[in-house]
């Protein structure tokens, strides 16, 4: 079982060494298993893995599904970690992972504890670079979500996550004209996490776990 001594032995291991790579394609898809180089245009982003307490007292990440504005929206419909792109105003990519997460869901990021960094990740088919950050807040939160980007809060309990028969493989059609098979992804509620937050996710998780 995942406790609060869990994640404070986290943001160590966070400060150390990280899985990296290795660990985010173990939850890659057989074509994006390679390290492709960020271009300097890359667009830069930041997001925030962020753990809390249900009222039971049992650890849940907050992710988020992703509102599909049109057929061409690339991560409409995906189930993802809170945040954005960086703005100049934001100064840090940190400040951009906070300000969205305080948008998107309405929590209250004043109170959060910044535990670290994960290995950020290039996403070729949106030209992001996605710099993801780990905090926790030691109290249960009420969500406000801002309904013109967020379809639905997903509460992931934690232990959940970390059970092996959560990680799965399915075929996946992106679109009308793309079906990829035997995608890596995590079955949380009926709710498939697979792309990008699957292997960010899976880093976090090593980290974790190990």
């Amino acid at each position: 079982m995942i406790t609060h001594t869990s994640l404070m032995q986290l943001k160590e291991r966070l400060h150390g060494p990280l899985p990296g790579k290795d660990a985010q394609f173990r939850m890659a898809h057989v074509a994006r298993r390679i390290d492709v180089p960020v271009p300097d245009h890359a667009r830069q982003a930041g997001v925030l893995a962020l753990f809390y307490p249900d009222r039971e007292g049992q650890w849940n990440l907050a992710l988020i599904e992703r509102v599909s504005h049109n057929p061409n929206d690339r991560h409409g419909g995906q189930i993802s970690f809170p945040g954005g792109r960086f703005e100049e105003a934001d100064g840090t990519m940190l400040r951009t992972a906070l300000r969205e997460t305080r948008e998107e869901i309405g929590v209250d990021t004043s109170r959060v504890e910044v535990l670290g960094a994960l290995t950020d990740l290039y996403i070729p088919v949106s030209n992001y670079q996605v710099h993801p950050f780990v905090g926790v807040l030691e109290t249960t939160p009420t969500f406000f979500p801002q309904w013109e980007e967020v379809a639905s809060i997903v509460e992931a309990p934690l232990d959940l996550l970390c059970d092996p028969a959560t990680r799965q493989t399915t075929d996946l059609r992106i679109s009308s004209n793309i079906l990829l098979k035997d995608v890596p992804y995590f079955n949380v509620l009926g709710k498939v996490i697979w792309g990008a937050t699957a292997m960010m996710l899976s880093e976090l998780l090593e980290l974790l776990e190990n």
